[in-house]
């Protein structure tokens, strides 16, 4: 009986301190955005960080060993990228409502921080270029969805510049908003979409 109570005790989960909650970790991921977003990333302290969590600063230690091992984790969590809208029918309406999502991610405050510091970061250190180098992947993954649907229409050649197309894209919406400031309204959106398209189908060869 004794030997069957101390197996039974030794395949119990571990307790307090020693189990990693799923609500702190996210609570930290929150925290280290807003902090990110206040000072930059060269400026952020992880005692401030755990702080606003409500946590201490061990809980981060367990969790990552440094500040860059902390936001490839957030990042790669909660994520800068957006959901891909349905289809819509044409090249135009997608280009659209890629923005328009685009557009409402853009618009948090936090992100409008956020990414320059990243680019500003990355220019600086070979790791933050690594996780530039992620998010702008993971962005452009997405982003190929309207490029397949296009070309599965016969809107677009498939010989079409697909890198030149990933960068026309994101490109005019991400400077007024994120370098300019300034918020475009769907109007202006929808303006934009049709010059996309335009310059999209003049990278196609057949075109």
């Amino acid at each position: 009986m004794e030997r069957n109570r101390s197996v039974v005790k030794s395949r119990r989960k571990p307790s307090g301190a020693a189990v990693q909650r799923a609500d702190l970790t996210d609570a930290l991921y929150r925290a280290f955005f807003e902090e990110w977003a206040e000072r930059g990333f060269a400026a952020i302290s992880l005692e401030r960080v755990a702080a606003r969590a409500g946590a201490g600063k061990a809980a981060i230690y367990r969790r990552f060993s440094s500040h860059h091992e902390f936001a490839v984790a957030a990042v790669s969590t909660i994520g800068l990228t957006i959901a891909m809208p349905d289809d819509h029918g044409s090249l135009e309406a997608d280009v659209l409502a890629f923005m328009i999502r685009l557009r409402v991610v853009l618009r948090h405050p936090m992100i409008r921080r956020i990414l320059p510091d990243l680019h500003a970061e990355a220019a600086r250190s070979a790791p933050m270029r690594d996780l530039n180098t992620q998010v702008a992947k993971a962005r452009r993954e997405q982003a190929q969805v309207v490029l397949d649907r296009a070309i599965a229409r016969g809107e677009l050649d498939q010989a079409v510049d697909r890198d030149l197309a990933l960068d026309l894209l994101p490109a005019p919406l991400y400077w007024r908003m994120v370098v300019l400031g300034i918020t475009p309204t769907r109007d202006q959106l929808a303006t934009e979409a049709v010059a996309i398209v335009a310059a999209l189908r003049a990278s196609s060869p057949r075109c």
